[in-house]
């Protein structure tokens, strides 16, 4: 029996012919992980619902994140009190029931570097941070903060330089793969009637008056445009929400101004820590952040006008977090221990009026034109809090009367059972022939969901062997990524559905043949086809290499669109 919240290429056409006849109730244009909610909230309260995304779920600003989920501790030193409470709530409910699969508790240690003021100020802040939590009530069950002598900081941390702190505080937060958990929202949409489909572009927006009635959606695979009718609208477009705006010929009360955040990836073995450590810089702070076999090291906050699809990452960027990093290591890293990088565009609020004038993580929400409600702003954590006052917003021009969000009670797809099968990974491993450690990285991936791989395996074995100079991801996710996740190109597996493009040496390069061959069958790509799959991402790591020894924003980004995009968007 076919799984009904599978993002397969049938279920992707038959979504976009679905779309197409007769009226939803709402159409979410943007498949970021605030769209994914969205669309989530308004299936959950039984709403007919359609999700588009231009290119993949999560291809923008929700695959690029520091990949926290985090209450935000220097928010509160800005005295934005309720954002963080706000923030700590929805971590609690992550980690406690809506995705424990997908997210874990990750330990911080933040170096004291003066005496007598700094610790008190600092462990009050932290102090503030934990009760809060605390009193959210979603206490997600995370360690509290404590209090650190040097020595044994530098226990918990022995790559810190002697004389680079007196002391230190640790707290906990945790953390995500951020572009995994807004595919798990688009399915988990799915699984309860939402329509989804991606490289699906909103080409201009239907209006009867002054109402905006629906959207012309072009399937961007095959060139088709389909009138999509809808009595309301969500532009969800984060980064990119001025240019959907200019297609309903209206502007905003708000404007999104981009702000590039950039991250390194460096090997494991290069920081010898068993924490995660929290650093000021002069404009900031600096994370350094366990991910697996890696430590991303992130991040800046700099404008960034250039394109919006592939922001790049120059060499400036690459020397102001080593350096910054390096003013506390006993053994600095060199360039050359840079194994991946990424960069994000944060979507930040400028306003016209005086109450949005500064620019904000908040979220605003507002209905410019009747029909089409606008979203924006926000931070990674709250995107569950942001889709419901999309959709709050979005239900004011319905007729019929709708319930409340649910969304704070829906977990997602994997994430029943999973402590349960955690706790029997070893039988897993057993039953399956894996060994124990494919079993704890396949749970925490796809949580419950894991039988279905399993079973792949059981019907091919082959299936359960790694792919090339990627020795943590399995040839099995290939094929899942394309039979349940939505991946249409090469780059979709490579990028989002694994982070091989950022975790391997070589950036994918060694598996992109074998994962294009994989793939083939499931979307009928002939040798022709994989060919010129593999051709166009070498040509992007190549691209993004070359940008990356760029000294500034504008030559690197002319260099990194020297490899354009297989399916041109816009």
């Amino acid at each position: 029996m076919a799984d009904p919240a599978a993002l397969s290429a049938e279920a992707r056409t038959r979504a976009l012919t679905r779309m197409a006849e007769g009226e939803l109730d709402v159409l979410v244009v943007g498949g970021g992980v605030v769209g994914a909610g969205a669309a989530l909230d308004a299936a959950t309260r039984g709403l007919r619902v359609g999700l588009v995304e231009a290119r993949d779920w999560a291809s923008g600003t929700s695959s690029r994140s520091s990949k926290l989920i985090h209450g935000g501790l220097r928010y509160l030193e800005m005295l934005d009190f309720r954002l963080v409470a706000e923030a700590l709530k929805e971590r609690g409910l992550l980690l406690r029931s809506l995705a424990p699969h997908l997210v874990r508790p990750v330990p911080f240690l933040y170096p004291l570097q003066h005496r007598l003021w700094e610790r008190p100020y600092v462990g009050a802040g932290v102090l503030m941070y934990d009760t809060m939590a605390a009193a959210s009530g979603t206490s997600s069950g995370l360690p509290h903060h404590r209090h650190l002598l040097k020595r044994h900081a530098l226990h918990e941390a022995p790559a810190l330089r002697s004389d680079a702190l007196v002391g230190a505080i640790q707290y906990w937060d945790a953390q995500v793969d951020d572009a995994r958990h807004t595919m798990f929202l688009t399915r988990t949409a799915v699984a309860y009637g939402a329509l989804a489909a991606n490289r699906a572009r909103v080409s201009r927006f239907l209006r009867q008056g002054e109402r905006v009635v629906g959207a012309v959606v072009t399937d961007l695979e095959t060139g088709d445009e389909r009138p999509v009718r809808a009595k309301q609208v969500i532009n969800a477009t984060g980064v990119w929400t001025d240019d959907t705006q200019a297609l309903a010929g209206t502007r905003g009360q708000f404007h999104v101004r981009a702000s590039k955040g950039v991250h390194l990836l460096v090997p494991r073995d290069r920081i010898n820590s068993r924490t995660g450590l929290i650093l000021r810089t002069e404009k900031s702070v600096l994370f350094v952040i366990p991910w697996g076999r890696h430590w991303i090291i992130g991040t800046t906050d700099t404008d960034w006008t250039l394109d919006k699809a592939h922001p790049a990452l120059s060499s400036q960027d690459v020397t102001y977090l080593l350096d910054h990093v390096n003013s506390v290591l006993a053994t600095p890293l060199a360039p050359e221990d840079v194994e991946g990088v990424y960069a994000g565009l944060r979507p930040l609020l400028s306003g016209e009026a005086a109450e949005t004038s500064k620019l904000s993580r908040e979220h605003l929400v507002a209905h410019p034109v009747p029909g089409l409600v606008v979203v924006a702003g926000g931070k990674y954590t709250t995107y569950r809090v942001m889709a419901k006052d999309a959709v709050d917003e979005a239900v004011r021009g319905l007729d019929e009367k709708v319930p409340e969000s649910t969304t704070h009670r829906v977990p997602l797809l994997g994430a029943d059972g999973y402590p349960a099968l955690w706790n029997s990974r070893h039988r897993l491993a057993e039953g399956s022939g894996l060994h124990v450690a494919r079993i704890e990285h396949l749970l925490n991936r796809y949580g419950s969901l894991i039988h279905q791989l399993l079973d792949m395996v059981a019907a091919d074995p082959s299936l359960g062997e790694p792919l090339p100079s990627s020795d943590d991801y399995l040839r099995v996710e290939s094929v899942y990524a394309v039979t349940h996740e939505g991946a249409r190109h090469l780059e979709d597996v490579l990028a989002r559905r694994t982070r091989i493009s950022i975790e391997s040496w070589d950036r994918g390069v060694d598996a992109a043949r074998t994962v294009a061959e994989l793939m083939a069958p499931h979307l009928g790509w002939d040798q022709a086809h994989q060919d010129r799959e593999v051709d166009h991402y070498t040509k992007r790591v190549a691209a993004e290499r070359e940008a990356q020894e760029q000294p500034d924003d504008r030559t690197a980004d002319a260099v990194r669109l020297g490899a354009p995009d297989i399916i041109p968007v816009y």
